[in-house]
């Protein structure tokens, strides 16, 4: 027995596999690349009776073709010696569909757990699985209920790992036509005489009658003589046959029941209604964003505001200068913590947004947009990024890996930053809320719709100027709709709260002493007069390019400077810029709005500042992000000043236009 088994969670997307994984592993991932290629691996350890385990989530797949970089990494993952057991994660609502990659797995040679996912709608729909005669026909491979969900069966899915470890792989089950396996068997033995017995001969044999381009390539031996066509299609056709017979033994009463999930799927991925509902029920969030986040938001307020006033006090009663009180006080203490008070409105927006990935609503945006994507020259595959990208926009750049071309991807890494990622919700809600009272969730909701928008329209325009439409289609598996897990979005939210919280330690906590000390310092040192400081100084030079916009203030042109390390600098920015120590309290929000009117600053120059944000230069991490995925640094400085000047261009139309009306 190995001191540890490695073992391979395989799977359909959303069979649940990622979530079983999470529910042994938890938030305790490691996660990283798949040397040579840009798919992300996650990796995690647990132990069963003092047996070490390595956990390997591999990218969710419909099959071992080879088609995609997904399946060639499963592929080539399972194959490699590392891998001791593969535990095929199958939605047993969906057991037809998922049969077909059980089968292709099963011939790999490898031992192959069957973890029944999802019963709980399979019991709903009141049918039934006959779990004695499934493994038979699976030839007599473990065959595990679990639920994810619930964590019910996890260590009797662990013991079957262990125990099948010992036992070794059963071999396939699908015996093909007589005129099929006679081909099977003469390949295979040309392949053991070539490369030795040791090889897995059958699979090999197989792929080499469906013309598999790897494997071709690999083992170079002249099966002409023997494969005289392609039996990729009798091969297919074959399986699904044998999957049918399956279904007919081991699936009881399957047709008896309406599902729901149709119901639901009439009006949800309606062709006209399934943009306008999926709208709607953004706009519910952001509502929800709004009401329940400002009056959490009340409590991080008072304790952030006792927290400033007791560190002002003990560093007084120290003796400490003034320049290091004002530093920590109005410096770090006022950039990081007006940062922290926005922590409610972004998790309760992460929670929404995990509800509805888990319930299985957010597949269905997707595919309803599918259409609207190919109207504007893209795939549908585009907009599961840009659906990522109101999370972050890094791992929304990542997820251009999809798309095949990389002309495509780049276009889709041109358009996914307009889609407002958490980052910028700090801002929304700070103006929104100074500025347009009980409209704020509209303000900040209008935000997203705008961005969507410009993307899609800029979609159009690159396809026509470019003559070039992709010919990708999306193919996605509308998963069925449950209730979503509190574990699942547990670990969701806090691995998105941390990256936030770690933001404000590090980079917000870094940008808010530069800003501090632009706008403390001079060419003669310390300042007491902020107009003589080096930040008035830059701001002064970029404030006349603003002012059309109606952000002509050199603090403004510094806030937004700063924003690039971290959009959430440019709320941080506001408040160490003019000293207000809570920018979400009322009292700061006063201030605040007390300080721009001063200068004319009002509703409308508000909004075209809201514009600005929205569509200017990304963040830092982006940008580094951008330059890695696309691989060309004269495209990564075009997306950079193509958007600045968007955001210019857009902050002026809204100013111009909306000063002139209101």
């Amino acid at each position: 027995m190995k001191d540890t088994i490695n073992v391979a969670f395989v799977g359909n997307p959303n069979c649940g596999k990622t979530t079983l994984f999470n529910a042994f592993t938890g938030a305790k991932l490691k996660v990283a690349n798949w040397p040579g290629v840009t798919v992300e691996r996650k990796e995690g350890e647990t132990s069963y009776k003092g047996q070490k385990m390595k956990l390997v989530d591999l990218p969710g797949i419909y099959s071992l073709t080879s088609y995609s970089i997904e399946e060639k990494v499963t592929r080539e993952c399972i194959l490699g010696e590392d891998i001791d057991v593969i535990i095929n994660v199958v939605d047993a609502s969906s057991l037809e569909r998922n049969l077909y990659l059980t089968l292709q797995l099963l011939e790999m040679g490898k031992p192959v757990i069957l973890a029944l996912n999802m019963m709980d709608i399979v019991r709903e729909r009141g049918m039934e699985i006959d779990m004695h005669r499934l493994p038979e026909m699976l030839g007599e491979i473990p065959v595990v209920q679990v639920s994810a969900r619930q964590r019910m069966g996890l260590d009797v899915l662990l013991h079957a790992v262990k125990h099948h470890y010992e036992e070794g792989p059963k071999g396939h089950v699908v015996q093909y036509s007589e005129d099929i396996e006679e081909v099977i068997e003469k390949v295979s033995i040309m392949l053991e005489a070539n490369y030795g017995k040791n090889i897995n001969s059958r699979w090999y044999a197989i792929k080499f009658m469906e013309y598999d381009e790897e494997v071709l390539q690999k083992y170079q031996v002249n099966m002409s003589n023997v494969i005289r066509k392609n039996y990729e299609k009798d091969i297919i056709a074959q399986k699904y046959k044998y999957i049918e017979e399956i279904m007919e033994e081991t699936m009881m009463r399957r047709e008896e029941k309406i599902q729901s999930t149709d119901k639901a799927d009439k009006y949800l991925t309606h062709p006209v209604w399934g943009v306008p509902i999926f709208l709607v029920i953004m706009a519910a969030v952001f509502i929800l964003t709004f009401t329940l986040g400002d009056f959490l938001k009340g409590w991080l307020e008072i304790a952030l505001e006792s927290f400033s006033d007791g560190m002002r006090n003990m560093l007084v009663a120290m003796n400490t200068s003034e320049v290091l009180v004002s530093l920590v006080v109005d410096g770090i203490i006022s950039g990081v913590g007006g940062i922290l008070t926005f922590l409610p409105n972004i998790a309760i927006l992460f929670v929404a947004l995990a509800v509805l990935e888990d319930s299985g609503y957010m597949a269905r945006v997707a595919y309803v947009m599918d259409s609207i994507m190919g109207k504007a020259g893209l795939s549908g595959k585009a907009f599961l990024p840009m659906v990522l990208g109101f999370g972050c926009t890094v791992p929304a750049i990542m997820a251009t890996r999809a798309l095949e071309k990389q002309e495509d991807r780049r276009r889709v890494m041109l358009i996914t930053p307009f889609m407002s990622c958490s980052a910028r919700l700090p801002i929304y809600v700070m103006f929104s809320s100074i500025f347009f009272g009980k409209y704020a969730p509209l303000a900040a909701f209008s935000m997203y719709v705008i961005g969507m928008a410009v993307a899609l329209m800029l979609a159009v325009i690159v396809s026509r100027i470019g003559h070039k439409k992709t010919e990708n289609e999306l193919l996605i598996e509308l998963p069925e709709y449950k209730s979503p897990n509190a574990r699942t979005i547990g670990i969701y939210v806090w691995e998105k709260v941390k990256d936030y919280l770690s933001k404000a330690g590090s980079t917000i906590f870094i940008a808010s002493i530069i800003i501090w000390f632009i706008l403390n310092f001079n060419a003669h040192g310390l300042t007491t007069d902020v107009s003589t400081s080096f930040g008035a100084t830059l701001g002064k030079w970029v404030e006349p390019i603003l002012r059309p916009a109606g952000l002509g203030m050199w603090q403004i042109a510094v806030a937004l400077i700063s924003g690039i390390s971290a959009k959430e600098v440019v709320v941080s920015g506001f408040t160490v810029l003019f000293g207000v120590s809570n920018v979400s309290s009322p009292e700061g929000a006063n201030a605040i709005m007390q300080s721009l009117s001063f200068y004319g600053f009002g509703p409308v120059n508000a909004y075209a500042m809201m514009v600005f944000c929205l569509l200017y230069t990304p963040c830092a991490a982006t940008i580094g992000i951008i330059k890695k995925e696309s691989g060309s640094i004269r495209f990564t400085l075009g997306v950079i000043l193509f958007q600045l000047v968007l955001a210019w261009l857009a902050a002026v139309l809204v100013y111009q236009v909306g000063s002139r009306i209101f």
